[in-house]
């Protein structure tokens, strides 16, 4: 049966998961953690760039948030503090793994995070020109190369804003530092991509 306007208007957040979480309810810490691994999954796989080690991210991620469920103080969105255990665990598999070539961003978004879009994955529309679609596979294959030069702090600062659409704040509390450094890593890899970009375009 589909999913009516009731249902969700019923259905528990975070904090009412996590109170019943709290009290032994395996069902509820269930449904916390499934709700969540969409955009979970889609971090990892922007900061690795490969299925399985995405994968191998968030169930590290994950396991390692339960072990501590009982240390979450709520001073952040359960979603924000999940994100930054995932992505600390995406950064140090990466650290351990020779890094694959990662999946490109979507163009608009790699271009100027402040429009982030869905990715093309996630929109359901018409067939494009074929010729349009080798031109974007150009563009992406470029922001790929342009991306893996940022630093793994600045990569993963871009991709939270990008792909996860966490707000400056968020992203201070998930990497916990000041908004500054959040706002100037932002900056920086704008500056970079369209640098690196730019370059790309006059030696072709």
């Amino acid at each position: 049966m589909p999913e009516t306007d009731a249902d969700v208007a019923t259905a528990p957040d975070d904090d009412q998961l996590l109170l019943q979480v709290r009290r032994g309810d395996r069902s509820a810490r269930e449904e916390l953690f499934r709700r969540h691994f969409g955009v979970a999954y889609r971090v990892a796989h922007r900061l690795l760039g490969h299925d399985h080690d995405a994968l191998d991210a968030v169930q590290d991620g994950f396991l390692k948030a339960v072990a501590h469920l009982a240390e979450f103080d709520r001073r952040c969105e359960f979603r924000t503090w999940l994100l930054r255990i995932v992505t600390n665990a995406a950064l140090d598999l990466g650290r351990r793994r020779r890094r694959r070539p990662t999946l490109s961003l979507d163009d608009r978004s790699a271009l100027d995070p402040d429009n982030a879009q869905p990715s093309s994955a996630d929109v359901v529309g018409p067939p494009v020109d074929p010729a349009l679609n080798l031109h974007r596979s150009d563009l992406r294959r470029q922001l790929d190369a342009a991306l893996a030069t940022l630093s793994p702090a600045t990569r993963a600062t871009f991709v939270l804003f990008a792909e996860a659409e966490l707000s400056y704040k968020e992203i201070a509390a998930c990497q916990r530092v000041p908004i500054g450094t959040v706002m100037s890593r932002l900056h920086y890899a704008r500056l970079k991509l369209q640098e690196l970009l730019k370059q790309t375009t006059l030696d072709a």
